[in-house]
């Protein structure tokens, strides 16, 4: 099972960036997919969620209207789309796969929000 995350780096307040997970090993469209990450010294939070088709999602209300999670089925890939980028939204971000009891993480890809 491998979650590969994509996209992060650096960018300017007010900027966007394109988070990308590829999934492999496992049944990607049969699996709920989140994003989560994790500031320095904080705890690891949701960001967003996705449901296996893709129809319901849920995001932190401190995303709502900024961020968008979307996912391709056919590419086994979950998409974060940030927009209006804080300062405050520095952190690791990483994906998850969870069904059931299973569950896996993405090793993380860095944001920096900075002028």
């Amino acid at each position: 099972v491998q979650l590969v995350e994509s996209g992060g780096g650096l960018v300017q307040p007010g900027g966007s960036l394109r988070l990308s997970c590829a999934a492999s090993g496992f049944t990607f469209s049969s699996y709920r997919m989140s994003w989560y990450r994790q500031a320095p010294g904080k705890e690891r939070e949701l960001v967003a969620a996705i449901s296996s088709a893709g129809g319901r999602t849920n995001y932190a209300d401190s995303m709502k209207g900024r961020f968008t999670i979307s996912r391709d089925n056919a590419k086994s890939t979950v998409y974060l789309q940030m927009n209006s980028l804080k300062p405050e939204d520095t952190a690791v971000h990483y994906c998850h796969a969870a069904r059931g009891t299973d569950d896996y993480w993405g090793q993380g890809t860095q944001v920096t929000v900075s002028s």
